[in-house]
């Protein structure tokens, strides 16, 4: 039977990878407190896509295929406790079975960057008691890690591919091949063992909106994964 765990969400507009790095800035009252339950706990918690077709209680609702986040890092930016500041790094990819709601609904023209709109979610948050959660929450289980690596004859494909749709999205402007090279040197894409970790960060390069790549995180072999990217990267 497959084991499940209970970890708290936080879902975004972007998709995370396993191994690659995400920096947040934490101001919301409710992310806080999931920051500090994971500094409390293990440091980990789901990093999962915004699913805009559906909410939970009125917040963002997220895809069903996450990634955990691991804390490496966290400062109070301000020393007031108002805003910090965490980095991360992608662990395993995770599905969610249930998703546990937050006891807070989101107000009504709640505006998380406005000190008027702190106050109110703490007031809601005093009268459901503190020790209630504010954040989503689900019953999770893991993913396994796709355990293998792409050869270089492929992954020079998916280079080749990747450069020809820079060229073309660029027109009519120029790019010229020493300008690729160069993008490819700096995110460390220049290899001649290239792994699984290589596909996602030239997936994350060519990709034009995170619903691309959460298509990409949910894939489970090698052989699905090399075609999705080639989908991505071709254009039609």
């Amino acid at each position: 039977m497959t084991r499940t765990k209970i970890i708290p969400i936080f879902p975004l507009d972007l998709v995370l990878f396993p191994r690659q790095e995400l920096p947040l800035r934490i101001f919301e009252p409710r992310y806080k407190q999931l920051v500090d339950d994971c500094m409390l706990g293990n440091g980990q918690f789901g990093v999962c896509l915004i699913d805009e077709k559906n909410s939970v209680n009125g917040w963002n609702s997220p895809k069903l295929i996450g990634t955990i986040a691991k804390i490496t890092k966290c400062e109070d930016i301000q020393l007031d406790g108002l805003q910090l500041h965490i980095e991360t790094i992608g662990r395993n990819s995770f599905k969610i079975k249930k998703i546990i709601s937050p006891l807070i609904s989101q107000p009504t023209n709640y505006d998380p960057l406005s000190v008027e709109g702190h106050q109110e979610i703490s007031e809601m948050h005093e009268k459901v008691g503190t020790g209630e959660k504010m954040y989503i929450q689900a019953e999770v289980e893991m993913i396994p890690e796709i355990d293998e690596n792409i050869s270089l004859d492929r992954w020079e494909k998916l280079v080749e591919l990747w450069k020809k749709k820079v060229v073309k999205q660029a027109l009519p402007q120029v790019v010229e091949p020493h300008t690729l090279k160069h993008v490819l040197e700096q995110y460390y894409l220049t290899t001649d063992t290239p792994t699984i970790d290589y596909i996602y960060s030239l997936s994350a390069l060519g990709a034009n909106d995170p619903n691309e790549l959460q298509a990409i995180l949910e894939v489970t072999t090698m052989e699905d994964l090399i075609q999705k990217v080639e989908e991505l990267l071709t254009i039609k």
